[in-house]
């Protein structure tokens, strides 16, 4: 494998994220309940790490322009257009999953 200096892999990776996001806003049927019980996280967790990037490095984020950020909305508008009503199932699989350790 090349080695890969560190200015092009933070880079790459800001590339993977804008594509991550990018996937995500274009998955509206993809609810978040349904990604933090499949794999732990979800667009919220993302907003938050962001935040906490930002936070690290002495910038004021708001959590909100970090929701803006990845939802590409405003969250509350985002949350009326395409949020579900989480299914009992959903909610049973998530409290399972918060009780698990991690």
């Amino acid at each position: 494998m090349t080695e890969i200096d560190p200015k092009t892999q933070t880079e790459l990776e800001a590339a993977v994220y804008r594509r991550l996001v990018a996937h995500l806003r274009a998955r509206t049927d993809v609810q978040n309940i349904d990604m933090m019980n499949l794999a732990g996280f979800c667009r919220n967790c993302l907003s938050n790490w962001l935040k906490d990037a930002a936070d690290a490095k002495g910038l004021e984020l708001t959590k909100d322009a970090a929701r803006a950020a990845v939802y590409g909305m405003p969250f509350s508008e985002w949350k009326a257009k395409h949020q579900t009503e989480a299914s009992a199932e959903q909610r049973a699989a998530f409290a399972k999953a918060a009780a698990e350790p991690h």
